[in-house]
């Protein structure tokens, strides 16, 4: 037997093995958080996109909350400003805040809306303050040497949201792609963690699964070795000895947070991974760590 006949068996193999997955999350909801390397390789990109239409075309409903950090430390330095974090956040004073505004609502998502378009699907790009959909609160982050909270600028957490709109979306088919910034009560912006956002948007759609992508395989302990089937306790120690830190704690937080509020599955994904998605959500290995409650 020759070499594309084996192909196509395998091929045929592959489409066989996702049936089953297909069923079973028909009509459900699939947050997405797109970050990391999947937001600036080429390859990647278009393949992120590919996936998205496809799990759309079979039946799904994919939701993307994006993240756009590199490109925002790209133009940050143009205007001669150094990005600076705290505990994993960026920390946002006004004319930061503009710039995110800029580059997450315009440049970031319209691209992210354009290949998802261009590969056959009906993506609309959004912003939480579309609609009044995200409704943000300042975030205080805890300083450890006393007791005063950490300001660290125009940076907000969740304080609601509102699902009416991306129902709507969904309901006509389209594939919402929304930048993680909310809007508080007097109508002032606020930057929030994208893995923050997918979070709360998975608990209040309540959706089957959240995926957060990242750029590593998914959570490691100190010897390089992945985890899985986290519970609360067992990220509590790997936060006390260091092992989890800086920009993996969002993710965590987020992911555990869902868990606890019924997400099914919560899984940290390699995006470096070309179709990681699809590779998560419709075949029998998955990759990356899941988390769960209990």
């Amino acid at each position: 037997m020759d070499t594309p006949n084996i192909d196509a068996q395998q091929k045929a193999g592959i489409l066989a093995e996702a049936l089953p997955y297909i069923r079973r999350f028909a009509d459900k909801t699939i947050v997405i958080k797109y970050g990391g390397n999947a937001m600036t390789d080429p390859q990647l990109k278009e393949g992120f996109a590919q996936d998205v239409v496809l799990l759309k075309l079979v039946g799904m409903n994919p939701v993307v909350v994006h993240g756009g950090g590199p490109q925002i430390n790209d133009l940050l330095a143009r205007v001669g400003k150094q990005g600076e974090f705290v505990q994993g956040m960026r920390v946002t004073d006004a004319e930061t805040m503009d710039i995110v505004e800029m580059v997450l609502g315009g440049l970031v998502n319209k691209e992210i809306v354009s290949l998802i378009n261009k590969h056959g699907g009906r993506a609309v790009g959004l912003t939480g303050k579309d609609g009044d959909m995200i409704r943000a609160r300042k975030l205080y982050l805890p300083d450890e040497q006393n007791d005063t909270p950490l300001d660290i600028g125009q940076v907000g957490e969740v304080a609601d949201i509102n699902p009416e709109l991306v129902a709507l979306l969904d309901s006509g088919d389209f594939i919402p792609v929304i930048a993680p910034v909310g809007v508080g009560e007097q109508g002032e912006a606020y930057n929030i963690n994208a893995d923050l956002v997918a979070g709360k948007l998975a608990e209040t759609l309540g959706a089957e699964k959240l995926i957060l992508m990242t750029n590593t395989p998914g959570v490691l302990d100190k010897q390089g070795n992945l985890l899985t089937g986290l519970t609360p306790s067992r990220v509590d120690e790997l936060v006390a000895d260091g092992t989890l830190s800086g920009g993996m704690l969002p993710k965590i937080s987020s992911a555990l947070d869902a868990a606890r509020a019924g997400v099914p599955s919560v899984h940290i994904i390699d995006g470096r991974v070309k179709h990681a998605l699809l590779l998560e959500i419709l075949t029998d290995a998955g990759v990356g760590t899941m988390i769960r409650a209990r």
